[in-house]
């Protein structure tokens, strides 16, 4: 791990902006007004996707892709200015939350200023053309970090966004050599003592072809030298198979226990139902029971929690990345009393230094895990297809709490019984 990572990120909730969609707006002002809202929740850290000018050339869409980036160093005029940026930075700021911006340097639009003024900065085809190594990515083209003036220019631009937010969530960070991200943490951190750093890592399949291909692509235990948090893409597609009924539950929940078994004991993944690439997670579930399983299973899990915007009102449609597609706020159920008590009971009852486990009911689709640390043992029971059932556990026979609801669960013979409503215990060892 990087190592001065801090642990207290584990505990902590990240809140998932698209600027374009999030407000009538669109604006960054115009998100001003729904900080006080989006801090009610439990959020510590608001994440904005790309906020800079999108490319033209080539682009998807009628507004194109925020990740088509044309300049590292502006932001987006369909947001507002530099100054109105910088404003609703303070303003985060005043709410006691943290700033991360999206940096997405894998590629830029092939309109970009970097093309512009370097194009010797590019990968090129055999031909000379720039070019990228995803081929559906059409409206961007690939930089190349075998020329040492790109990282000189690449940091010097993070240095001024330090300036202004508190953290970055790095796009496809798997691709960017992980030496390049240590030296730009460095020098960070010498300006802004305790900066965030996010990978976007990959998932393992992804990674296996790009591999194949001869492309650079970072493994996860590598990249946690330089970043403090990583996607959890080298499970995700296991948790996908669950989802779609052509895998197994239990599957996933031995992939939780190959993580904490594998990764540096104070390894933190970014936990996610939804995000922007990934369809919203209200749909893919039978009803507001199993959602709620699935949410309070969520905030359990070991590592920064990460919510999208819109997901607190169970959503169901995913706003483009190329259009104006506003995020449905009165679409679903208000999920907001829930979000509250988790993040309560995250903060309150689960520790940085838990050892974690998890297991599965394949019959009943019941997840258990368990996270304990010599001084108190906290069990989840989630119910994911909101259903009543028996759970093993492992807590001595006795009545506990269940601080969720408020009401007593009786453990008896190692077994308690969950009416289908998400379990939360914290005992005293």
């Amino acid at each position: 791990m990087a190592y001065d990572t801090d642990p207290n990120l584990q505990n902590q909730v990240i809140y998932s902006v698209f600027v374009r969609n999030h407000t009538a707006e669109g604006t960054f002002r115009a998100l001003i007004p729904d900080l006080d809202r989006i801090r009610s929740l439990g959020t510590d850290i608001v994440w904005l996707m790309p906020i800079h000018p999108i490319g033209v050339l080539k682009r998807k869409g009628s507004l194109g892709s925020p990740y088509a980036i044309s300049d590292y160093r502006a932001v987006n005029p369909e947001y507002g200015t530099m100054e109105d940026l910088k404003v609703l930075a303070d303003e985060i700021h005043k709410r006691g939350m943290k700033c991360m911006i999206d940096v997405v340097y894998n590629h830029t639009s092939p309109d970009s200023v970097l093309w512009r003024d370097h194009p010797q900065f590019f990968y090129k085809r055999p031909d000379g053309t720039p070019g990228n190594h995803v081929g559906d990515w059409t409206d961007i083209i690939d930089l190349d970090y075998n020329v040492p003036e790109l990282w000189d220019y690449q940091i010097e631009t993070l240095k001024g966004w330090a300036e202004i937010v508190d953290g970055f969530r790095c796009d496809v960070a798997s691709f960017v050599p992980v030496a390049f991200w240590l030296r730009a943490r460095r020098e960070i951190e010498q300006i802004k003592p305790g900066f965030i750093w996010l990978a976007e890592s990959v998932h393992r399949s992804f990674s296996t072809a790009c591999r194949r291909l001869g492309m650079y692509c970072a493994r996860d235990v590598d990249a946690y030298e330089a970043f403090d948090i990583e996607y959890e893409y080298d499970i995700r597609e296991a948790f996908d198979r669950y989802l779609d009924g052509s895998g197994s539950l239990e599957h996933w929940t031995d992939l939780l226990n190959f993580q904490e078994f594998t990764y540096p004991a104070n390894y933190n993944k970014l936990r996610f139902l939804e995000n922007h690439d990934t369809p919203r997670i209200a749909p893919r579930v039978r009803d507001v029971l199993s959602l709620q399983n699935y949410t309070a299973m969520l905030y359990f899990l070991k590592g920064t929690t990460m919510l999208y915007g819109g997901q607190e009102r169970a959503a169901e449609h995913r706003p483009s990345l190329f259009d104006a597609d506003k995020v449905q706020w009165n679409a679903g159920t208000d999920l907001t009393p829930l979000l509250q008590a988790l993040y309560r009971l995250k903060r309150e009852t689960l520790s940085p230094d838990d050892l974690f486990s998890a297991a599965a009911d394949e019959t009943n689709h019941i997840a258990v895990m368990t996270r304990s640390n010599g001084k108190t043992c906290k069990v989840g029971v989630f119910s994911l297809r909101g259903l009543p059932g028996e759970a093993e556990v492992s807590l001595p026979d006795g009545c506990y709490p269940e601080l969720l609801s408020g009401s007593d669960i009786e453990v008896s013979g190692g077994k308690l019984h969950t009416d289908g409503r998400p379990i939360w215990i914290c005992a005293t060892i």
